[in-house]
């Protein structure tokens, strides 16, 4: 049997709707306005700190509203109710926030959440918008557009298949790509090709937390990749696209597409490899599957640091004393990181 851990019960409304926001994830959203931000500045001398905070602020904000109106909408009869009948969810990773099934908040409450952080990303995103080139109210308005739609009807993109695509572009190549736009003022190949890693690697989180989702969603008529394709398939599926996030950085450094520092991300195979094994061991099994879960979300965060990286050593001219260190430091991460994600759990 699956354990389901339970919140709480007793909580203030302010908490509730604090864990609605599901903060200890908005990594996904912030790391890559940081590389597309060194990109910019690797590339043209150009970093305004105002507009690099308003721009994390945005793009965390917007995370945030997907994240709650996808809460909402997934209790939502349309969608029939795919949260409220999971019952192999592991939290914190899978089956949304519980929030509403908890009964800590109405759904009235988390979909007025939503709204407020959606607006509150639109004005940030009209200011930019005004001050940065109106190029980044259209990035805004796919990203936003996206996020809703990702469980809203009346697209429901989740129940076609292609709700881990739409996340994927939106949270990797138009973050990286507006978050350089908004500093650098113009539209490069690079930032688009360095965001790939990024972009497959958030579709990847989604697309691993599907394994523990898969009865709720194939029930409630969600068609991800993983119901589509079934859990084994789709662990081979998670294989190649780990495989394909170092491939990519590889063919991408050697044709001098992206900065040679970039190559500093392939310290962390270990880490791509850990989620990989664990993954076509224990895809019928979601307690035990809960190791590659981090591993893939950590994996997301260190690539996407460890390219940021790769660019600001670049604008520094870096020498290879100074990647050496960097690499020796991402190396020792990745370490830790093995070591606590392969810990037996402590006796009961």
């Amino acid at each position: 049997m699956t354990e389901i851990i339970q919140e709480p019960m007793q909580i203030s409304k302010k908490k509730a709707f604090f864990l609605e926001l599901r903060a200890p994830f908005l990594t996904a959203s912030i790391s890559p306005v940081f590389l597309g931000t060194a990109i910019a500045w690797a590339t043209t001398g150009v970093f305004l700190l105002d507009v690099f905070l308003l721009t994390v602020i945005a793009g965390a904000f917007l995370h945030i509203a997907a994240n709650v109106s996808n809460d909402y909408f997934d209790h939502t009869p349309e969608n029939t109710g795919s949260d409220d009948i999971n019952t192999e969810f592991v939290r914190p990773f899978t089956g949304g926030s519980r929030m509403i099934q908890l009964g800590l908040l109405t759904p009235r409450e988390v979909l007025a959440e939503s709204m407020v952080f959606f607006a509150i990303t639109g004005l940030i995103g009209v200011y930019l918008a005004l001050t940065r080139g109106i190029l980044i109210l259209v990035f805004g308005m796919i990203g936003a557009a996206s996020g809703l739609f990702y469980s809203a009807p009346p697209f429901r993109l989740v129940k076609r298949g292609i709700g881990e695509i739409f996340i994927g572009l939106n949270f990797g190549v138009l973050m990286v790509l507006g978050s350089y736009y908004v500093q650098a003022q113009n539209i490069l190949l690079e930032p688009i090709l360095a965001s790939i890693p990024t972009a497959l690697l958030v579709a990847g989180i989604l697309y691993i937390n599907e394994f523990q989702d898969y009865a709720a969603d194939r029930d409630s008529g969600k068609r991800t990749v993983v119901v589509r394709l079934g859990r084994e398939k789709a662990a081979k599926g998670y294989a190649v696209l780990i495989a394909a996030v170092f491939v990519w950085i590889v063919v991408c450094v050697v044709s001098g597409l992206i900065a040679f520092e970039s190559l500093l991300a392939l310290t962390l195979i270990p880490l791509g490899y850990l989620g990989v094994r664990i993954m076509m061991r224990e895809y019928e099994a979601p307690n035990r599957l809960v190791p590659a879960n981090a591993a893939t979300i950590m994996l997301h965060l260190l690539i996407t640091l460890s390219l940021t990286a790769g660019y600001i050593l670049k604008g520094f001219t870096s020498n290879l004393i100074y990647l050496a260190i960097a690499g020796i430091v991402l190396v020792v991460i990745c370490a830790i990181q093995y070591r606590n994600l392969t810990r037996p759990p402590p006796a009961m």
